[in-house]
């Protein structure tokens, strides 16, 4: 049995031989980091200050999806018109997709939507009744936060007179010398925590995309459009009835009720059910009484992509944590939220979901015990130096340089090591304790992980964390450990890269090495990769700078940003002053999670017939499985029925439907989101 993707799904469909790869060159690789660069700048605008659907919302965002349709359109067609080789490859078209995707999440939840807002918060907000100044004065380091209050002020505010000035006049008008340090500091981090990723993508690419063969869902759509164009099928994919019926789908769905969003005579097709009012608010059944049954057809697509045990995987467990929790209130054994203690998580709310905690800890143990033998060649070579010292073990670890990997193994783990070691003493120079830093450091990484393999393998185009890494630490070793510096440090670290992982930047990268496999220029996407995250991150800031500058940051939509960043603060407050033992709630539930995946891990990979992925498990508590279980639920339920009534022949014709659906879903995205730029017409398609 394969010890990685489950019931496996059939191939693609056979096309023409396709050309021969002419690589990746480097203007190809200049058009997707120009296309990444302007969306990082026009996000913010669009979706702080115009508030229309998201342009990066999610693992699987909207406009680069859009864009790189068009783009592979307009290939198709110039070489149709003029008899000749397509001016963009099939796979310098899913390299574009891969870089825009990769920094797309900067210009909104991925850095920009909060990031400002974090380092003025305490400036901000500082009153005589919350006596910030006084208890976070001498332990937050000025170099962290916006100290002057006249800035801030004009950043909430806005200029006088600047929704009239022009961008340069705006940047001219910036006070440049209360700004700086704080971005030249956490610059700095982010560039290391960048290059760590990169690293560890590196080091596991090859692992889950050769000698696993991990499935990557997401990835779906894009490649098939690309391998029909460098097929020179692609006219003949879109013609296809099956992908047309399942195109149309949500092209009526989307236009009804967007029309009905301008006119209320028209009735809405309802894609939200309320269904909490079938289910009592006590007893048994308690815990669906919010349940929510939400219809995406993209997303209903992503599930009939991702294999069967997956996504039966994901409804099952999901259900059955709501089935748990009501059980165990009815049975008087639920102990009250407070028994969490004080906590950052984004959405836990009940003990019971501190499972996620060794869940998390337990898969990402099995992760590396699957991954075992590439991890040890690629120590050997970090420790010999020299791939020929071990012959041909060495050089099966180095066979990732010529199909995945970014770099050198060797290079990658100690690239790793010295990451992490820098930014551990980037934090130890701003007054944080050794050892929590270094703790809460292994434990963020840790659960990127984690979470890339459940956005990559499972599909989850939609995914937010329950636990936050400081709430499993805090409940394990309470706030002693931490001390008031590491308290305050790591929360804002947190914020800042680990807790909101919505747009999170790993699962695009491990979806960028998907993209460059078998792919000559490796070596050129890395580098554009690396231009792309440090540009990125830059022209997202300015850009989020520049508009709160110009329209105030108070007229903007970032109240969420606002809200978060303040309880952030109020909860590290009541940390540093009364302090938390562990939780004796929070141990119980995280050693029953850790037990639960240890027997779920250990069924999946020695019972063949085992129906159940852990992936499920850790995703079951998440506040994206509220959006997302319905849409699992259809897509695993035609999926079964395709393969098991109609077997391969049918499942590559229906396949194209949910493709369709796909294309379809962000393709009125798109166009209602252009709508938006000229109209006050604000249609969402997907949820916010």
């Amino acid at each position: 049995m394969s010890t990685t993707t489950g019931t496996s799904t059939p191939a693609a469909p056979d096309s023409k031989a396709a050309p021969a790869s002419r690589g990746l060159r480097w203007p190809a690789l200049g058009v997707g980091l120009l296309l990444g660069l302007g969306l990082c700048a026009v996000t913010p605008w669009h979706n702080a200050y115009l508030q229309g659907t998201s342009l990066a919302g999610g693992h699987f965002p909207l406009a680069p999806f859009c864009i790189s349709f068009v783009l592979v359109l307009l290939t198709a067609l110039a070489a149709r018109l003029t008899h000749t080789r397509p001016l963009l490859s099939g796979a310098e078209h899913l390299a574009i997709w891969a870089l825009m995707t990769v920094v797309s999440g900067f210009g909104w939840t991925g850095l920009a939507r909060t990031f400002l807002v974090n380092i003025t918060t305490p400036t901000y907000f500082a009153s005589a009744g919350n006596r910030w100044e006084e208890v976070f004065g001498g332990v937050l380091p000025d170099a962290w936060h916006v100290t002057n209050a006249t800035s801030v002020k004009t950043m909430y505010n806005g200029l006088e007179g600047g929704r009239g000035l022009s961008t340069l006049e705006i940047l001219g008008r910036i006070p440049w010398e209360s700004w700086v340090m704080p971005l030249v500091t956490w610059g700095v981090f982010l560039a290391l925590a960048f290059w760590v990723m990169l690293c560890l993508t590196s080091i596991l690419g090859k692992q889950w995309v050769v000698n696993e063969r991990v499935n990557f869902p997401l990835m779906r759509a894009p490649q098939l459009l690309d391998e029909h164009l460098e097929a020179g099928t692609l006219g003949t994919f879109l013609a296809d009835k099956h992908l047309l019926l399942g195109l149309s789908i949500p092209m009526l769905l989307h236009t009804w009720n967007g029309l009905s969003a301008v006119l209320p005579s028209i009735p809405l097709i309802p894609t939200v059910l309320m269904m909490g009012d079938y289910f009592p608010k006590h007893g048994v059944l308690a815990g669906f009484h919010k349940l929510k049954l939400s219809i995406y057809p993209a997303f209903i697509g992503f599930a009939f992509l991702t294999t069967r045990q997956i996504s039966l995987s994901f409804w099952v467990f999901f259900l059955a944590a709501g089935l748990l929790g009501g059980m165990l209130a009815s049975m008087g054994l639920q102990p009250p939220p407070a028994a969490l203690g004080l906590t950052f998580g984004p959405s836990i709310a009940s003990p019971e979901e501190a499972q996620t905690i060794g869940a998390f800890l337990v898969f990402f143990l099995f992760l590396i015990w699957l991954g075992r033998r590439q991890l040890r060649l690629s120590l050997r070579c970090a420790v010999r130096g020299r791939a020929a010292v071990f012959g041909e073990l060495c050089s099966e670890s180095l066979d990732a340089r010529d199909n995945v990997s970014w770099m050198h193994p060797g290079v990658a783990v100690w690239g790793s090591v010295l990451g992490l070691a820098f930014l551990t003493g980037w934090a130890g120079w701003y007054g944080l304790p050794l050892a929590p830093t270094l703790t809460f450091l292994l434990v963020g990484f840790m659960t990127l992980v984690v979470t890339s393999r459940l956005v990559c393998q499972g599909g989850v185009p939609y995914y937010a964390f329950a636990a936050a890494p400081m709430d499993g630490l805090l409940g394990l070793f309470g706030a002693s450990f931490f001390g008031p510096a590491g308290i305050l440090g790591l929360a804002v670290m947190q914020k800042v890269l680990f807790l909101d992982v919505r747009e999170s930047l790993m699962p695009s990268l491990f979806h960028a090495a998907k993209a460059g496999e078998n792919v000559r220029g490796r070596g050129r996407l890395f580098v554009a990769l690396c231009l792309a995250l440090g540009l990125g991150a830059a022209v997202a800031l300015g850009a989020m700078l520049v508009l709160a500058h110009k329209y105030g940051m108070r007229d903007l939509s970032v109240d969420w940003a606002q809200r978060t960043s303040i309880s952030m603060y109020e909860t590290a407050q009541q940390l540093m002053e009364v302090g938390q033992s562990p939780r004796p709630w929070v141990i119980t539930y995280a050693g029953v999670g850790a037990a639960v995946m240890l027997l779920l891990v250990a069924c999946y990979y020695k019972l063949p017939w085992w129906p159940i992925h852990p992936l499920g498990y850790l995703a079951a508590y998440g506040t994206g499985m509220t959006h997302l279980w319905f849409c699992f639920l259809a897509g695993w339920l035609c999926n079964h029925v395709t393969l098991r009534y109609g077997g391969a022949a049918l499942f590559r014709q229906v396949r194209n439907v949910f493709i369709g659906m796909i294309l379809g879903d962000f393709l009125m995205g798109g166009a209602w989101a252009i709508v938006g730029l000229f109209t006050d017409i604000r249609y969402h398609v997907f949820p916010l």
